[in-house]
């Protein structure tokens, strides 16, 4: 979703933009590109972007620092104004996330880059980049998407070579496709793009996320409860589906729909090894960690893509979880009941996992710096109030 609406800087005419959730990242790439000089209007779930006559080419820190997502913004900016000035990403610490890839295969397109402790100046001799063979040491998501984008309106011919496979990346090479780039391979490690003068605005649905959706799976299981997902992508999950039938779900899959009913009490879950696409996803690592904290047996997290992703342990355990950490590695021991607690949300998928964990803890569960989690879920609590969830939201 954050990627399509950074790409819409590529667009010369209006795009409409459906299926956009109500999260505060969203709404801080709309002040960016307000920012930039575009107009904006987001109503329901609906964005719609019209673009200026002359687009803005910097970007202040107060709103880059918003989210990790805004470095998406450098490759489209450069594309489209030919230079562009802003500060390093915000986000939630994860641990290192450098951005050495992005600027890498940006320079290998045309592009000068000066780089300070805190800003980065872009440039484009000549003011259009050109194509390149772009090889990734890692498939990194945030790489993948900036190079696409640059590469939409480049000149000549990009190659994209280790690209990450995620089916966000298919997402947005089917948007930049609908504005009238051309691009192939996306979905695959091998992605080529062609590039054309232009792209124009298009009438768009984005696709459901994903994350989202084993977020609510967990917060069902935990509750030993039955529930069906409707408007979802089940390929999407094929990685993550499995460990729900591993401890003793029962999950009936159809074309945008999933039903799932949960035992009274959860099976082990044995092993979680996270990784790129197609492997389980790391966003939805902490979730089922919270749910393995029901379940019987321990349950073994390898974390492997990022350095910092078990911070919520520590909040799992004054609710009486029983889970060890040691570097990338993560032992979740079931117990028989959780305790409510007053925990505090470090990061947006942690602060989801205590929810899952209050769902299935005794007494009341307060998760506090609730911001992290708007910035993800859309009305987390009333989604699950329409579960009959006791949950509320200050």
């Amino acid at each position: 979703m954050l990627p399509i609406l950074s790409a819409c800087l590529l667009c010369q005419s209006g795009v409409t933009l459906a299926r956009c959730p109500r999260i505060t990242d969203v709404d801080a790439c709309v002040r960016i590109l307000r920012h930039l000089g575009f107009r904006v209007t987001h109503r329901q779930h609906t964005v719609a972007v019209t673009p200026p006559a002359l687009c803005g080419n910097e970007i202040p820190a107060e709103l880059m620092s918003q989210m990790r997502s805004s470095i998406t913004f450098l490759g489209p900016l450069l594309a489209r104004a030919g230079e562009a000035a802003l500060s390093q990403p915000g986000g939630c610490a994860l641990g290192p996330r450098p951005i050495d890839m992005h600027l890498d295969a940006l320079c290998q397109m045309g592009a000068q880059v000066e780089q300070t402790r805190h800003r980065l100046l872009c440039r484009v001799p000549g003011g259009r980049l050109h194509g390149a063979a772009i090889h990734l040491r890692f498939p990194s998501v945030g790489a993948t998407e900036n190079v696409l984008m640059a590469a939409a309106t480049a000149k000549g011919v990009t190659q994209i070579i280790n690209a990450a496979r995620e089916p966000e990346i298919e997402d947005l090479a089917a948007f930049l496709n609908a504005c009238g780039a051309n691009i192939t391979g996306a979905g695959t490690s091998a992605i080529t793009v062609y590039g054309v003068p232009a792209l124009q605005g298009a009438h768009f649905t984005v696709m459901p996320d994903r994350i989202a959706a084993a977020t609510y799976l967990a917060a069902v299981a935990v509750t030993g409860g039955e529930a069906a997902l409707v408007g979802v992508e089940p390929r999407h999950l094929d990685a993550v589906l499995p460990l729900f039938r591993q401890c003793g779900c029962k999950l009936q899959v159809e074309r945008d729909q999933i039903r799932m009913r949960a035992p009274r009490r959860l099976g082990a879950l044995k092993t979680v090894v996270t990784g790129v696409y197609p492997a389980f996803p790391t966003d939805a690592q902490p979730p089922l960690m919270a749910m393995a904290c029901v379940c019987a047996g321990p349950t073994l997290f390898a974390e492997t893509v990022f350095s910092d992703r078990f911070r919520h342990a520590q909040a799992l355990n004054r609710m009486g979880a029983a889970i060890q950490t040691r570097g990338k590695w993560a032992v979740a021991t079931g117990v028989d009941h959780l305790l409510g607690a007053r925990v505090p949300a470090l990061d947006l998928r942690g602060g989801a996992a205590l929810v899952v964990a209050g769902l299935a803890a005794g007494g009341e569960t307060v998760v506090t710096n609730g911001h992290y989690i708007q910035r993800g879920y859309e009305d987390l609590a009333g989604c699950l109030r329409t579960l009959q969830a006791d949950v509320t939201c200050e």
